[in-house]
């Protein structure tokens, strides 16, 4: 096995952040009353039950690595995420803050934002 650190990040109802993650292209792996792990490909997203989380203060984030972004935006643009900066979830376009790497932005059900950057940057 590689060594790899995953995300680890709250969600209020597991069916809910597991159906908008299954919309996103990743499947649930394991899950039992606290704890749930999803998976597309290389990426893992591993969930806490936080039932009392405010979305609109959630501070949690992640980072996911990808080589090929555009395609990844261009996919979960198809789903139809708001874009606008207030709303919860969105999904914004390209941004390069400074000199960091493109990237882009997915901010879920529950506040946490996901960070897309492209490993070829």
């Amino acid at each position: 096995m590689t060594d790899r650190v995953t995300a680890n990040l709250p969600a209020r109802d597991f069916g809910a952040t597991a159906g908008f993650c299954g919309r996103l292209g990743f499947a649930v792996v394991y899950r039992d009353d606290g704890w749930m792990i999803l998976r597309r490909g290389a990426l893992e997203l591993e969930f806490c039950h936080h039932p009392g989380l405010d979305p609109a203060q959630s501070r949690f984030s992640a980072c996911l690595r990808v080589d090929d972004p555009d395609a990844l935006l261009d996919e979960w643009r198809a789903l139809g995420l708001p874009s606008d900066d207030a709303a919860i979830p969105r999904l914004t376009g390209f941004f390069r803050p400074g000199t960091a790497p493109r990237m882009f932005a997915l901010v879920d059900p529950d506040g946490s934002l996901l960070r897309v950057i492209d490993n070829g940057d």
